[in-house]
């Protein structure tokens, strides 16, 4: 993955505060939440820094404890039928082209990576980019694009919409429409034989050395927990920041660091594959707010309605659930997507 396995689509998918707690920094990483599996040379996604380095290592299909996760380029994804009452809400010129262009940024997997031929993207977002474009009646073209220019791309126009971990904020509810398809989760990780069990309020951090990214909606959440730990006279959090994924995993399995809080789609991921480190808890992405992953297009240009719209569709049909269940997603599914729900305050 580029800066690290958590650190760059899917943290800069959260809201990102002010940089009030930015420090002089060993670096930074984030964690993963658990899904059942283990085994990193099933998959070679363990520590990589260069995304097409990663996806070259990969075997095509990993089974482990009876979850399966196909890599190659044929995906054999789940059809869905078009749905008449969706199709007819998409804009008149998307429909005359007949092609829904989806952009993602594919270095953060589960959610979006390259398959083993280091050119296609996969992963959920691309699953459910494409489920929506066949219930909308459309084809649909997947383009990957790096993290940060996706507003640019779709507000010029370049991009119908992104699919990449996009977070709904206030702030980006003013250029961008939202239809939702996912809870915003963080996950706390300990080393899998860690002593730590469970991490649910401010108080289980106390005194605790966690790894989190600098500048991230999570540093701000450690932080809100660390002064009421502090109020209360217990022992300060200990920050850490590292540059690489490598940097942080070897501070947790060697002991520096006790535990990595960030996005838990790709913690969980990065658990299952290497069985290194273990969920022990998680908390949305807005706390103490619901914070909600989106469906993003141009404001005002309506393709968002036809996507909500074809996305409760996949919803009732149960075509939603089986997507997030190929990826280990479950836990972030959502019962009803929401057109430009109440996102998470401006700064």
């Amino acid at each position: 993955m580029t800066r690290s396995l958590t650190a760059s689509p899917t943290e800069r998918g959260t809201h990102r505060p002010p940089a009030a707690r930015r420090r002089a920094r060993a670096g930074y990483a984030a964690g993963l939440p658990a899904v059942a599996l283990a085994a990193v040379a099933l998959l070679g996604l363990s520590a990589c820094s260069d995304p097409g380095a990663q996806a070259a290592s990969a075997t095509t299909q990993a089974t482990v404890a009876g979850k399966a996760f196909n890599l190659s380029p044929q995906q054999d994804r789940f059809q869905a039928p078009k749905d008449e009452a969706s199709a007819a809400l998409v804009p008149a010129d998307v429909r005359a082209r007949g092609k829904l262009v989806v952009a993602t940024a594919p270095w953060a997997a589960p959610l979006s990576l390259y398959a083993t031929d280091n050119k296609t993207p996969i992963g959920n977002e691309v699953d459910i980019a494409y489920a929506i474009g066949q219930t909308l009646g459309l084809t649909v073209e997947v383009a990957p694009v790096a993290w940060a220019d996706w507003p640019l791309g779709v507000e010029s126009g370049k991009y119908d919409a992104v699919l990449s971990n996009v977070t709904v904020t206030e702030a980006r509810k003013e250029k961008f429409d939202f239809a939702t398809y996912r809870n915003d989760l963080l996950g706390f990780y300990a080393k899998s034989d860690s002593s730590i069990s469970s991490v649910r309020e401010p108080k289980d951090v106390a005194g605790k050395r966690i790894i989190v990214g600098s500048g991230t909606n999570q540093e701000a959440i450690l932080v809100k927990w660390d002064q009421q730990n502090k109020a209360a006279g217990l022992a300060p959090v200990q920050f850490q920041y590292y540059d690489d994924d490598s940097a942080s995993s070897l501070a947790i399995q060697s002991g520096r660091a006790d535990l990595t809080f960030g996005p838990n789609a790709t913690a969980a991921y990065k658990a299952a594959v290497n069985g290194k480190t273990k969920q022990v808890g998680t908390l949305s992405g807005g706390w103490p707010l619901t914070a909600q992953i989106a469906f993003t297009t141009k404001k005002g240009n309506g393709l968002a309605a036809a996507a909500q719209a074809a996305l409760n569709k996949l919803i009732d049909s149960g075509a939603y659930g089986k997507v997030l269940d190929r990826w280990g997603l479950t836990s972030e599914a959502i019962t009803h997507s929401d057109l430009n729900p109440q996102g998470l305050p401006k700064s």
